[in-house]
């Protein structure tokens, strides 16, 4: 298995979890852009939010969700940015979908 995150997920490349379940694993950046920066990833391989299909936007929503629930477990209580980076023009550098979630500090617009 070649993808960087299906191995983080299946346990071959350590990391911490920050939240897990049946559907998706989440773990912190290795190089945060915010004192509270997540990556929430599906445990099914999906290259990008462009590769989703109509099947998977329940699960599209769980990573939102996901993304919300662990902003208050973290306290981020005056607001975070979730973000999904899409193909090479949109900052992806993983092919499998993930959200970002940032926080912990005031987000500007547009982001750079």
């Amino acid at each position: 298995m070649s993808c960087l995150f299906c191995r983080i997920i299946e346990g071959s490349i350590p990391s911490k979890a920050v939240y897990q379940d049946d559907q998706c694993y989440a773990l912190a950046d290795i190089n945060p852009q915010a004192p509270v920066h997540v990556l929430i990833v599906p445990r099914e391989h999906i290259s990008s939010i462009a590769h989703a299909g109509s099947e998977n936007s329940a699960l599209v929503g769980h990573l939102h969700w996901v993304a919300a629930e662990i902003a208050r477990s973290k306290g981020l209580t005056r607001g975070y940015r979730t973000v999904i980076n899409t193909g090479e023009d949109g900052g992806q550098t993983v092919d499998h979908i993930h959200v970002h979630l940032l926080g912990g500090r005031p987000m500007t617009w547009p982001p750079g």
